[in-house]
C-alpha cells in the first residue's frame, strides 16, 4: 500500500477568502515504510501572506516572490500523490486548499478527491483520545515523537513529523481486535464528512492450536473422570 503524509503552509486560514498555499510537504510510505522519496517546493501565491501565518512558518513575501506557481508545480504534485492515500492533519483544511489551487489552475480534475482517498490523523486521533489535545505537538508528546528541532511550521518539517505521529497511533490496533488488512483503521475523509471503517482481523486456528486445544480437553476429561462438559460439545 502506497501512503503520502501531506501538510500545507498558507497565506492565511481561509480558502474561500482567497488565501493561498505558499509551502507543500510530501513524505511516501509503502507498506507503513518511509521510502525517502519526498515531494517539495515553496509557491509564490500572488498575495501577501498574513501576519499571522508569517510568525507560525517563519516565511517572508519576498522570499516567496522567485517561486513557482501552484499551476507551475500542479502535474508533477499530482503525479506524485495520484492512486495512493493522502493522510493529512485536519484534513479538510490541505484539501480544502488544495481543492482551490487545482480549481484556479483550471484543471478538468479539480479536487484532491478525483486522484487520491484521504486519511484525517486528526479525526483518528479524535476516536482514539476523546476529549484531549490532539494538535500535532501535542501528539508528538502523547506518543513519543521527538520534535524538538520543529521550532517553526514547515511543510516537510511537519509532514516528517505526522508520518511518525501517524505510524505510532495506528500501530498496535491488531493487539484490540480492530486491525484491517494492513494492520489500521481507515479514515476516509470527503467533502461532507469523515467515514471510519474497521476491519476486524480474523486469526483461524493452526494445527499446533488445535492439538493443544484436544489435549488440554482430554486432560480435563481424565481430571473429572468424564465430567468434561467441552469433549461433549466437541463432539456433538
Amino acid at each position: 500500500m502506497r501512503q503520502i503524509i501531506l501538510d500545507t503552509e498558507t497565506t492565511g486560514l481561509e480558502a474561500q477568502r482567497g488565501h493561498r498555499i505558499i509551502e507543500i510537504g510530501c513524505v511516501e510510505l509503502v507498506q507503513r515504510r518511509p521510502t525517502g522519496r519526498t515531494f517539495h517546493c515553496y509557491l509564490n501565491p500572488d498575495r501577501l501572506i498574513d501576519e499571522g501565518a508569517r510568525a507560525v512558518t517563519g516565511i517572508a513575501d519576498d522570499f516567496l516572490l522567485d517561486k513557482p506557481r501552484f499551476a507551475d508545480i500542479a502535474a508533477e504534485f499530482l503525479e506524485f500523490i495520484e492512486g495512493a492515500e493522502v493522510i493529512a492533519h485536519n484534513a479538510a483544511f490541505d484539501v480544502g486548499f488544495i481543492d482551490a489551487e487545482l480549481a484556479r489552475a483550471g484543471l478538468q480534475r479539480a479536487r484532491l478527491a478525483d486522484y487520491s482517498s484521504v486519511l484525517d490523523t486528526l479525526a483518528l486521533a479524535r476516536e482514539k483520545f476523546p476529549g484531549q489535545r490532539n494538535s500535532l505537538d501535542a501528539l508528538c508528546k502523547r506518543l513519543g515523537v521527538d520534535n524538538s528541532h520543529r521550532d517553526m511550521h514547515g511543510a516537510l518539517i511537519d509532514a516528517n513529523l505526522l508520518a511518525d505521529v501517524y505510524l505510532a497511533l495506528t500501530s498496535g490496533q491488531g493487539q484490540l481486535g480492530f486491525e484491517s488488512e494492513n494492520g489500521q483503521v481507515e479514515v476516509t475523509v470527503t467533502a461532507t464528512h469523515v467515514q471510519i471503517r474497521v476491519r476486524p482481523r480474523v486469526l483461524r486456528a493452526g494445527v499446533a492450536d488445535l492439538a493443544q486445544h484436544v489435549a488440554r480437553l482430554e486432560a480435563i476429561e481424565k481430571a473429572s473422570k468424564g465430567a468434561c462438559v467441552w469433549m461433549r460439545v466437541d463432539a456433538a
